[in-house]
């Protein structure tokens, strides 16, 4: 069936809710991580060593959520969604050792694999302007790090580390109750089909994106998932002396909230414009700022790291919708599960990477030379996606007059 606009606005409104929930818990584990040290008698490199598997499950186990959501119900994997990673969050809380801690980690993983193959392609079935609803649910995903850091850096000054687990899983949890009475009273429903569909791909542009995509996905999840890990760090050892947790926490709070909300921008700008030109734009823009991170203190560092997580997050809106484009309807969720092994599993070993880094130099230099040369990849290799323009001009009104004034 085809969504009415109302259940349209609720499945946009749990869309977002639940990709803001995705974002939430591991930038809330950085934050911790500082603290967890002394909570739990390990180096720094050994603690942030805990979410690696959950890292792993994120993105690995992404392409069969999409696929139970392509081939069961998208609306029955969002409510397993919701009630599994509000239930793991709370024991995230409740973990009295670093293994229960990092098996409770490893549960929001598993469940938190579900949201961007299920979330995402249920968000696409029932927009109209696909873009600007990618870059609306890209603000609540945006701002996820944001609200992390503000619960982290809140709960570690006043009720301790664990109730920045505990607390917010409660909540995901009520929304999972939420969603169950919206699905039963038909605010919310399945959809099988696009209220806004699009000219299906050649089958040689289908290949063609697809072996682009699969490289430049790779190369900017690594950078974002590098990027949330070293920042509170960076932070707390760049800022200044005497600053601590908090200071970090609120810079990384400032830098993902600021940034989170540009991509409403980014969004209508992949609608009104080739999302190939705006992507390939985004990704060259990164390259210099993080290479300039690499000596940066204090304010400017802040001021730059501002800047590049913006055209990192700018880029997600249209590599959503070239994704989207050159998929094939019913396999949307799987190919948007496909994208995440790469984005959150495959590049989550930058969590690992940047333990390693830190290990052996003591410090993040070699780190973002390296995340800015993965800036570069990326948007070379984008320029050989398919053009759109040509596609563009042909669909317009005045593309298709012109065809059959040339005809004989």
């Amino acid at each position: 069936m085809i969504a009415t606009p109302r259940q349209a606005r609720s499945a946009l409104s749990f869309s977002c809710i639940g990709h803001l929930y995705a974002h939430v818990f591991e930038p809330i584990f950085y934050i911790v991580a500082l603290v967890l040290p002394g909570e739990m008698g390990l180096p720094y490199e050994e603690v942030l060593a805990l979410i690696v598997a959950a890292k792993l499950l994120y993105g690995i186990l992404a392409p069969g959520a999409g696929w139970l959501g392509d081939r069961w119900s998208t609306t029955g994997m969002m409510a397993v969604y919701f009630l599994g990673l509000g239930a793991s969050a709370v024991a995230v809380g409740l973990a009295g050792t670093p293994f229960t801690l990092a098996l409770a980690l490893a549960a929001t993983g598993l469940f938190g694999s579900i949201y961007h193959p299920v979330g995402i392609s249920w968000l696409l079935r029932n927009a109209v302007d696909k873009g600007k609803a990618i870059g609306v649910n890209g603000v609540f995903g945006g701002i996820g790090p944001a609200v992390a850091g503000l619960i982290a850096g809140g709960a570690i000054e006043t009720l301790g580390w664990r109730a920045a687990f505990i607390g917010p899983g409660i909540l995901v949890m009520l929304t999972g109750l939420a969603f169950l009475w919206a699905a039963k009273r038909g605010v919310v429903v399945e959809t099988r089909a696009d209220r806004a569909p699009a000219p299906a791909p050649s089958k040689g542009d289908t290949w063609r994106a697809g072996l682009v995509l699969s490289l430049t996905m790779l190369c900017a999840g690594l950078i974002y998932q590098a990027t949330q890990p070293a920042l509170p760090k960076l932070f707390s050892e760049r800022l200044g002396d005497g600053l601590g947790v908090g200071a970090a926490a609120l810079a990384v709070t400032l830098v993902y909230l600021i940034a989170g909300l540009t991509q409403i921008v980014a969004g209508h700008l992949a609608d009104r414009y080739p999302a190939k030109t705006v992507y390939v734009a985004a990704a060259l823009a990164q390259a210099p700022l993080l290479l300039v991170m690499v000596w940066a203190t204090g304010l400017p560092l802040v001021a730059l790291a501002l800047l590049a997580v913006t055209f990192n997050m700018a880029a997600i809106p249209a590599e959503n919708l070239l994704l989207n484009r050159y998929t094939p309807a019913k396999w949307r969720g799987t190919a948007l599960g496909m994208k995440f092994v790469l984005s959150f599993g495959v590049s989550g070993l930058a969590v690992p990477l940047v333990s390693l880094i830190r290990s052996w130099t003591g410090g993040f230099e070699v780190l973002f030379v390296a995340l800015a040369g993965s800036a570069l990849v990326v948007g070379a290799v984008a320029t050989l996606l398919p053009s759109e323009a040509d596609k563009k001009t042909a669909a317009s009104p005045e593309g298709k007059a012109a065809e059959v004034m040339a005809q004989p």
